[in-house]
């Protein structure tokens, strides 16, 4: 069973203090992990080539579709085990993460086979054209040839340690990794080192991820007995209980992420019909508007075990007080965000190439995107509580509507209006719409919840 400290977490603690014990370390590891991916983007910046930096931006949406099995495996199996643990169904915990481990390594090495026999057409869809062909080619060849499975492992165990209450160990697992790419990004990227440039940026994320992994498993080892964690054979299997539990929330969260690639994969088409240097600037802007998309899902991610916990076991008004708090925090630190990005866009996308065009497209680019973030938090935040209750349907409503019904038809329709420059407001018309729908739909929830407390106290 749970031991006392996390029972008193998910059901006693104060909220301010339960959602900083779970929050905090998963929004430093999504910090980290951003850290990361700029670290990539501002190394193989310093060469101040764009058709090296330009193989990172035309790479980012096949490592963004990395996220369709971490989120089939790693937000399914970590909801299911989160609701199981409020059931005191510990049994059904430990096989929803063995589901999640063995097939998200099953899938993993699948994609991996997939890019490798597909590389041409790959290479083509993405938007690589003969003069950033080989580089992209090199960068992807690292992170998803031979590095996807250890991408996918790292983030799916770190979503299953969390499950059970310990995020610290959680985002330690991930910012380790990210630590050490960081560390390692410049002696394989700069000229000192192996002057490797986009391809070392690729070898260092792939032994960095290969390192995070060992983490996991050495800690899952090391706590056998203490944990519901469990890459024990014995435990894996087909029953339809737990396959179902777990894609039921997990497919659709998969379908959400296969919609952010295409939504990505479009902008960078219509990018590239500029030239390299609106697609080194776009790829930066995007990389810079990704820290706070990322501070807004750590935080989402962070409460999903409280608002899981808390619905299986009924405790409806907790869970209510916890997605409240949490909207008021995380909407009020989003607006700073934006407010800064915007009136200093010129100096973020300085950091990391100082060639005026590029400068000026990026800066451009990045007001563009920022605008979206504080309505693009309310929406994340109720996708997470919508994946915490089991509510997978409901997520993947979302996911058509924000993506296909509004974003990539505004893409194409503002990039005619505004060409080039309009492409980074078709998120912020979308958001503004869905950040309603998320509120409403929240309500709904807590409504439901409420009604089968009711339903259950009559019974009783």
């Amino acid at each position: 069973m749970l031991d006392d400290d996390k029972i008193k977490l998910f059901e006693s603690v104060s909220i301010p203090r339960a959602i900083a014990s779970l929050s905090i370390p998963t929004v430093l590891s999504s910090l980290v992990m951003i850290l990361y991916s700029l670290a990539d983007t501002y190394f193989v910046g310093m060469l101040n080539n764009s058709i090296q930096n330009s193989a990172v931006t035309l790479a980012a949406p096949v490592l963004l579709a990395f996220n369709a099995i971490n989120n089939l495996f790693g937000v399914g199996s970590s909801s299911m085990m989160s609701r199981a643990l409020g059931r005191k169904d510990y049994d059904s915990a430990r096989r929803s993460s063995a589901f999640g481990f063995y097939a998200s390594i099953f899938f993993s090495l699948l994609f991996s086979l997939l890019c490798t026999l597909f590389a041409d057409p790959l290479l083509t869809l993405i938007g690589a054209d003969e003069y950033t062909r080989e580089a992209t080619w090199q960068y992807l060849f690292w992170t998803v040839n031979l590095g996807a499975c250890p991408a996918i492992l790292n983030v799916v165990m770190a979503y299953m340690v969390r499950a059970e209450g310990s995020a610290f160990h959680a985002s330690i697992g991930t910012m380790s990794g990210c630590i050490l790419n960081i560390i390692l990004d410049p002696i394989f990227v700069l000229p000192w080192g192996f002057n490797m440039g986009a391809e070392g940026a690729g070898l260092a994320t792939f032994i960095s991820n290969c390192v995070a992994v060992l983490y996991f498993l050495v800690l899952i080892i090391y706590k056998k007995g203490n944990t519901f964690v469990t890459i024990n054979p014995k435990y894996f299997g087909l029953s339809k209980y737990i396959v179902f539990g777990v894609c039921a929330v997990g497919i659709p969260a998969s379908i959400q992420n296969l919609l952010n690639v295409t939504g990505m994969t479009i902008l960078n088409n219509f990018t590239s019909e500029y030239g390299a240097d609106a697609i080194a600037a776009m790829g930066i802007a995007q990389r810079l508007n990704n820290v706070p998309m990322n501070i807004a899902l750590g935080f989402s991610q962070g409460i999903m075990p409280l608002v899981s916990y808390n619905w299986a076991s009924g405790n409806i008004k907790r869970m209510k007080d916890a997605i409240f708090f949490a909207l008021k925090i995380i909407i009020f630190s989003m607006v700073l965000v934006a407010v800064v990005f915007f009136f200093f866009s010129d100096g973020f996308i300085r950091l990391f190439m100082d060639n005026q065009v590029i400068v000026d497209y990026g800066s451009a680019f990045l007001r563009g995107f920022c605008l979206a973030v504080p309505f693009l938090t309310v929406d994340f935040l109720a996708v997470g509580v919508f994946q915490a209750v089991g509510l997978g349907s409901r997520s993947f409503i979302f996911a058509i509507t924000r993506k296909l019904i509004l974003e990539i038809p505004l893409i194409f329709i503002l990039n005619y209006l505004w060409p080039l420059y309009g492409l980074p407001y078709s998120q912020f018309g979308s958001e503004i719409i869905m950040s309603v729908l998320a509120v409403i739909s929240l309500r709904a929830v807590i409504r439901k919840g409420n009604e089968r407390m009711q339903k259950t106290a009559e019974n009783a």
